[in-house]
């Protein structure tokens, strides 16, 4: 159970640095099946998904993890990640954020 928290860890740690400073760019985390649900939004596939995230109207923003809940998965060796925490925007605290995220390796 160790390695699955390292890996969500190192995994929410990265999404959320990109996401605070290059949202494009995580355009690789997600697949032509993938879907994001934004604030009762839902958008599929990698193209919408980033076009979305784009499109957020806020320039600067900043995560602050407060925790990361993981279990297995027996769905192709995935893990399930539930994260919990403060979304600033432009330095200002927002309403606390839960991202709940599947992950699998790419077959």
């Amino acid at each position: 159970m160790a390695e699955i928290s390292t890996i969500a860890q190192q995994f929410t740690y990265f999404y959320n640095s990109t996401f605070d400073k290059n949202r494009k760019c995580l355009a690789s985390l997600y697949r032509d099946q993938s879907m994001l649900t934004f604030e009762g939004q839902k958008v599929s596939g990698v193209r919408n998904i980033v076009e979305k995230l784009v499109s957020l109207p806020f320039a600067k923003c900043t995560h602050k993890v407060e925790t990361i809940d993981t279990q297995p998965s027996k769905t192709y060796r995935s893990i399930i990640i539930c994260v919990n925490g403060l979304f600033l925007i432009d330095g200002e605290q927002h309403a606390k954020v839960l991202h709940l995220m599947y992950g699998a390796p790419k077959l």
